[in-house]
């Protein structure tokens, strides 16, 4: 299985496989319709808070993504979603963040593909 990432305000491509959005709130004046989402999973987003508190300062990254890591193997949301997912070749995670550099998407896809390494 191969992870992408793609920011969602990037027009959909055949090439993105099943694409994902893994925000915990819908990209601002996005319609579902350009969005071409297959679906929304919530639960691997980071805690409100967590969001909240890194408010997308670059500063804070480090701890964040130690903190985002910690939320997700301390749930099962990952591990079943790549269960349902097992027979997609490809899955593009789709997110808001404007900064590419500093955002959930990058620990979440690292941490499937750990928890794909070990399958």
């Amino acid at each position: 299985m191969e992870l992408l990432l793609k920011r969602a305000y990037e027009p959909a491509e055949a090439t993105d496989g099943y694409r994902v959005l893994v925000d915990r709130l819908w990209p601002r004046g996005l319609s579902k319709e350009r969005a071409q989402i297959d679906e929304w999973t919530k639960d691997l987003a980071p805690s409100t808070e967590l969001r909240q508190w890194f408010g997308h300062d670059p500063a804070r990254w480090e701890e964040f993504a130690r903190d985002y890591r910690t939320e997700l193997e301390g749930s099962t949301a990952p591990a079943e979603f790549l269960a349902r997912h097992k027979d997609e070749e490809r899955i593009t995670l789709v997110y808001a963040a404007h900064d590419e550099a500093h955002c959930h998407p990058l620990v979440l896809r690292a941490y499937l593909e750990s928890l794909l390494s070990h399958l």
